[in-house]
C-alpha cells in the first residue's frame, strides 16, 4: 500500500529497484562465467529470436569487434551458433541453442522469490503491474533509440 511518505521517496525506491535488478543481472553473468553484455545478448536472442551479428551488437550497444569478440564467446560455451542467412549468403544469423541451464539455477532463487510476491497481488493489480513493465519497457528503448540518434 502506498504512503505519502513512500511516495515521497518514489524516485530512490524505484532507483533501488532498478539498481537491484541490474545487479543480479551482472552477479548471474558472473556466476555463469558471463559478461553482463553477453547476458543481455542472450537475453535479447530469447526474446526476439535469430538475428544478424550486426543487429545483435546494435541493440547490446557495441560496435563490431566487441561484437565478434562476443558472439565468439557465446558459441564456445555453447550458447549460440551461427548460421548461414536464408536471405542472403554473405550473412550469417545468430541464433540461441536452448537455455542455459546453468543460468536457470542461478536465476531460479530470485525468480521464485518474485513469484511469492507476484502471488500477493490481486489479478487487478496485476494487471497494472504488468501494463507497466510493457510501458516502461517500451519508454526505456525509446530512450536509448534517443541517447544513439544523439551526436
Amino acid at each position: 500500500m502506498s504512503t505519502p511518505e513512500s511516495r515521497a521517496d518514489a524516485g530512490a525506491i524505484y532507483r533501488r529497484y532498478l539498481s537491484a535488478v541490474m545487479l543480479h543481472g551482472h552477479a548471474s553473468a558472473k556466476a555463469c562465467d558471463l559478461g553482463a553484455t553477453d547476458l543481455y545478448a542472450l537475453n535479447l536472442l530469447e526474446l526476439e529470436g535469430p538475428m544478424t551479428p550486426g543487429v545483435l551488437g546494435a541493440r547490446a550497444g557495441l560496435t563490431t569487434g566487441p561484437t565478434t569478440r562476443m558472439i565468439d564467446r557465446l558459441e564456445e560455451a555453447g550458447y549460440v551458433r551461427r548460421t548461414p542467412s536464408p536471405d542472403d549468403r554473405r550473412k550469417v544469423i545468430v541464433e540461441p541453442i536452448g537455455r542455459p541451464v546453468r543460468l536457470d539455477e542461478v536465476m531460479t532463487p530470485a525468480r521464485e522469490e518474485v513469484g511469492k510476491i507476484l502471488r500477493g497481488y490481486s489479478p487487478e493489480q496485476l494487471d497494472v503491474l504488468f501494463d507497466y513493465f510493457t510501458r516502461a519497457a517500451e519508454a526505456y528503448r525509446q530512450a536509448v533509440d534517443d541517447l544513439h540518434a544523439t551526436p
